[in-house]
């Protein structure tokens, strides 16, 4: 089953919705609103099988500090413990203890009626599903968002790129041991960047690619050994795109569909929405097309389900429309 919670359209702003697809039927279904709609929050499968939902924003509430709980078996929502900091657009990884690492993020800081302005988080919290309780725990050294975080198969999460307003798009990278609550700096990647992907490997290195730099978006890609804490460039991608997403398959490819890139002309600037998919090959180092979708999208979600096919659900279209269709790659 996949769920999908929350988010925003046109017609309805921000939802509290939810909707559960049954891959052997092909269809979806309402189950248990949220008690808080919200938008651009993190959704972790915990190890009992439920969801955890944490933070996000609001048109009515702004920036949300709340989590809730989806219980399958019910098609139920629980609240749950508050986060220590409200933010959206931050990461949440779950960890070998069964935890959930939530890092970084951005909320609006308001001096006065006048004055006000953005912050970017260093922080992060670990959720403990037995407790239903959030605790603080180390800051990364960079406060960052639109960053990504990659669980590795020693246990540790990297933390890499994201975007900040001092040093605007990050190459910076950070490894958060859950052993002693710590971070550490590794290699930076070789291209800063922000709204990329980042994909585990099955040979436990992490594949980044895409995304938008402080000049332009990127085809490129890199790939880190957590043996030697090192980058290195692998081949880059046909199209550059941002806001794309990137699955890991059963036959260790990673596959990287949809997206938005940026063309420039002599007389305007206008984003251009990608219906194009690529496949990444490690062996290689290579990418190859493959084949398209039927709707051009950006800002959607992807999901690799148990029979090896990808489901990718929603995003916008070239019209800016928010869309409902939902397609299957095999």
């Amino acid at each position: 089953m996949v769920l999908v919670a929350g988010g925003y359209n046109q017609n309805s702003g921000f939802l509290s919705s939810a909707e559960v697809y049954d891959p052997s039927t092909g269809l979806w279904k309402n189950t248990g609103n949220m008690s808080t709609a919200r938008s651009r929050h993190t959704a972790s499968t915990l190890a009992n099988g439920k969801v955890l939902v944490a933070g996000g924003y609001n048109q009515n509430s702004g920036f949300l500090s709340s989590a809730e709980v989806y219980d399958p078996s019910t098609g139920l929502w629980t609240n749950t413990g508050n986060m220590s900091t409200a933010r959206s657009e931050h990461t949440a990884s779950t960890l070998a203890n069964g935890k959930v690492l939530v890092v970084g993020g951005e909320n609006i800081v308001v001096l006065n009626s006048h004055v006000s302005y953005s912050a970017y988080f260093s922080s992060a919290e670990v959720y403990d599903p037995s407790t239903g309780l959030w605790t603080n725990t180390g800051n990364m050294s960079t406060g960052r968002y639109l960053h990504t975080a990659s669980t590795m198969a020693n246990g540790k999460v990297l933390v890499a790129g994201g975007y900040n307003g001092i040093s605007g798009r990050l190459n910076s990278v950070e490894v958060y041991n859950p052993s002693t609550g710590l971070w550490t700096n590794t290699g930076n990647m070789s291209t800063a960047r922000s709204r990329h992907t980042a994909s585990t490997l099955a040979n436990g290195k992490v594949l980044v690619a895409g995304g938008f730099s402080n000049v332009h978006l990127l085809s490129s890609a890199e790939v880190y050994d957590p043996s030697t804490g090192l980058w290195t460039n692998t081949g880059n991608m046909s199209t550059a795109r941002s806001e794309h997403t990137a699955s890991t398959l059963a036959n260790g490819k990673v596959l990287v569909a949809g997206g938005k890139n940026i063309v420039v002309s002599s007389i305007s600037v206008y984003d251009v929405v990608l219906n194009s998919a690529v496949m990444y090959d490690p062996s290689t180092g290579l990418w190859t097309n493959t084949g398209n979708m039927n709707t051009t999208r950006w800002d959607h979600t992807a999901s690799t389900l148990a029979n090896g096919t990808v489901l990718v659900v929603g995003g916008q279209n070239s019209g800016g429309v928010i869309l409902s269709s939902v397609e299957l790659y095999a």
